[in-house]
């Protein structure tokens, strides 16, 4: 979309690699269509999701530039300009969504190591798909992640006290010594 608010040259040169940015979306994202190799559609996917932090990058940059020139201008020309930034953040936020709905469809999810999950015989492989894992993930959905993973500590917790309480116990009969009970 070819913006006719006034701009300075350098938010115009922003305006326009987000622009760029977002036909190479669009394309890669029709593209998507056509391969039908999961691998290919994989390395596709990684590709637009560079390109997408690369956009929300060049889109904070064109919000601070605006903030910080916001007193040079006019209420009106401050309007259109963030009205331009809003359109810009929901044509991202839907290739993110798309993105999102492709990933679930290749089974990603599914393929890739529990996230953070680094127990016994853990690699550095490992490690390096958790971190592009949490690179891809919302805030939120790191949250929930992040609260599943200390509902499950919490309710391994739970069990180890429980089997704890089975195996020692007082006996009533000895006086309250403690002894252990085979299972």
């Amino acid at each position: 979309m070819a913006s006719d608010v006034p701009m300075t040259p350098e938010l115009e040169q922003i305006d326009g690699e987000i622009h760029d940015i977002f036909r190479a979306l669009q394309n890669g994202f029709q593209k998507m269509d056509k391969i039908k190799d999961s691998n290919r559609q994989a390395k596709q996917l990684e590709d637009l999701t560079v390109k997408m932090k690369e956009c929300k990058r060049l889109i904070k940059e064109f919000d601070r530039i605006l903030k910080d020139e916001e007193s040079n201008n006019p209420p009106e020309i401050n309007k259109q300009l963030n009205d331009r930034k809003q359109f810009m953040i929901k044509e991202l936020n839907s290739y993110v969504t798309l993105r999102k709905t492709y990933q679930s469809s290749l089974g990603n999810n599914n393929k890739r190591v529990e996230l953070f999950d680094m127990g016994a015989g853990s690699s550095e492989p490992a490690a390096e798909d958790n971190i592009q894992m949490a690179s891809a993930m919302t805030n939120q959905q790191l949250i929930d992640t992040g609260r599943n993973q200390m509902d499950q500590t919490d309710q391994a917790i739970e069990r180890s006290k429980m089997v704890t309480s089975l195996t020692i116990h007082p006996c009533p009969v000895c006086h309250g010594k403690i002894y252990k009970t085979f299972l």
